[in-house]
This record gives structure tokens, sequence and C-alpha cells, in this order.
């Protein structure tokens, strides 16, 4: 009896035994990223998978709203709206984001190389614009292209000639990339600027006893450390470009025979949602969109991770 009752007793506290420290880790770590997993899954997640469920249906003027599968999409590849306003961004981005992240980062160099007078006042100068909201900088710089109202037209009613008009169709996608350069350079000039901060001097020191001149240092040394940095921005603008919307959506009211309402992706499916009722085929649209974007910037992601190798 006294041999059953101390089994009994050690399989009672085996029983008993509080959790292990593993255990309690676990659930320490769920507790700290809880929140965070509950808002993403509320504000991105939710929404998403929303998204893909509307696109799968159609409303049609005969029984409503019906399930059609992947019609939604087979009818985005095929129209010739949507690739001619991806067309257009692609052309936005082509140009733009190069000539934006290029005068960043002369910018960026020109900061860090300590030759600048005032460069604090510099620095806060070329950041100010990005503080500026994007539909205020886009009436403000509307209001300048005007030819009948604006800095244009006074320019031209004050030296006698005849300015091209900015809000052209021809210039309008010109326009519009001046807008977001003048709004997006300080940004990804912070970027830089903040990178080049971090290399060690000990580079320089190397490169001052080597004889190496400013611009060898720029390349061999500034250059590939930041290069990081310039992925990274590159990725954003790639990703700013595809969701134009903000700019042409302001100006529409002041450009109207130039910015259509499929002047951009983003433009076009906020008209085929609001103005013409088809939440369906744009939340669609929507998603091809973000497929494309996710695609190319994933690309160039690899394409600077391999050259960083």
């Amino acid at each position: 009896m006294t041999t059953l009752h101390l089994r009994g007793a050690a399989a009672e506290r085996r029983t008993s035994r509080p959790p292990s420290p593993r255990r309690r880790r676990s659930w320490t770590g769920w507790g700290f990223i809880g929140p965070f997993v509950a808002v993403f899954a509320l504000v991105f997640l939710a929404p998403l998978a929303y998204s893909v469920y509307l696109s799968l249906f159609r409303d049609q003027l005969i029984g409503g709203t019906t399930f059609v599968g992947l019609d939604n999409y087979q009818q985005a590849l095929q129209d010739s709206q949507f690739w001619a306003s991806l067309g257009r961004v692609s052309l936005f981005l082509a140009v733009q984001v190069p000539i934006m992240l290029g005068i960043a980062l002369l910018v960026a160099l020109a900061l860090d190389s300590g030759r600048l007078y005032g460069k604090d006042f510099f620095r806060i100068s070329v950041f100010l614009p990005y503080a500026v909201p994007a539909v205020v900088a886009s009436l403000m710089w509307g209001f300048m292209y005007g030819t009948r109202f604006g800095l244009v037209g006074d320019i031209n009613d004050a030296l006698g000639v005849s300015l091209p008009d900015p809000l052209s169709p021809d210039l309008v996608l010109a326009s519009i990339g001046n807008i977001v350069t003048w709004e997006f350079t300080g940004y990804n000039m912070l970027i830089f600027y903040s990178a080049l901060r971090v290399i060690p001097h000990s580079l320089y020191e190397a490169a001052e006893i080597d004889g190496a001149g400013q611009l060898r240092v720029i390349t061999a040394i500034k250059l590939p450390a930041i290069r990081g940095a310039l992925v990274i921005a590159t990725i954003f603008s790639i990703i700013g470009s595809f969701q134009l919307f903000n700019e042409p959506s302001i100006l529409q009211n002041l450009a109207r025979n130039s910015i259509t309402t499929d002047f951009t992706p983003n433009l076009y499916t906020y008209s085929l949602s609001f103005a013409g009722r088809q939440q369906n085929y744009s939340a669609t649209v929507a998603i091809v969109m973000g497929l494309i974007t996710m695609v190319i910037a994933y690309a160039v992601q690899l394409r600077g991770m391999r050259k960083g190798a």
C-alpha cells in the first residue's frame, strides 16, 4: 500500500507540474505580435480577400449579381483602356523615376561632401516639399500651369510670348512628373543621405592615403555602400508610379481635355467603381494592377540583391 501511495503521489506531481519555460516563451511572443497580427488582418488581409471575392462576381441587368469565375480577369486582360493607362504610367516611371532619383542622389552627395555652405538649411529646404500634402501641391502647381489665370499666363502677358500649355495633352504627363519630382526628391534624398552617413570613415582615410579623388571615392566607396538604399528607393518609386492618382485626379478639373477617366490605372478603377457602378470589375482591375506592380518590384529587388552579392 505504501508503494502504491508513493507512485500515485509522484504521478500527481507530474500531472500538476507548471508549464515549461519554452511553452511560456512561445505564448509571450504571440502576446507581443498579436495586436499587430489582428490589425494587419483587419486592414490588409480582409480588404484584399473581399476584393478577390468581388472580382469573381458580376452585376448583370438580368439576374442581378452572379458568379462569373475568372471572366472579369479575362475582360481586364483584353481591356484596351486599362492597357493604355498602364502604358502611360510605365512611360511616366521610365522617365520620371530616374530623373527624381538622380537629383536626390546628387543632393545627398553634395550634403555628404561637407563642402556645401549652409547644408542644414539646404537639407531642410529640399525636404520641405515632402511635407506638403499631394492635394495641396497639385492645386498649387496646377494654378501655376494655367495659361489664362496662372504663372504661365502672366508670363505670356508680361513678355508678349506664347509659352506651351503645360496642361495640354502632349505635356500634361511631363507636368505631373514635375510635381511628383518636386514632392519626393527630398524624401529620397533623406534615404540616400542617411545611408551615406553610416559609411565607415576608415574607408575614406584609406582612399585618401591611396590618392583617390572625389569622383573615385564616389564610384568606388559611396555608391556601392548605399546600393541597398538605392534599391529600396527604386522599389518605393516604382510602386508610387503605378499608384499614381492624386495628381491627375486634382488636375483633371483644370485639364479635362488632357486627363481622361482612364489616364492612370488607379484613376480608371476609381471611375469604374464610383462613376460607372462597376465595383466587381473595378476590383478585378485593381487586383491585376497589384499583381503587375508586385512582380516588377520583386524583379527589381532580385536584381539589386544579385548585384550586391
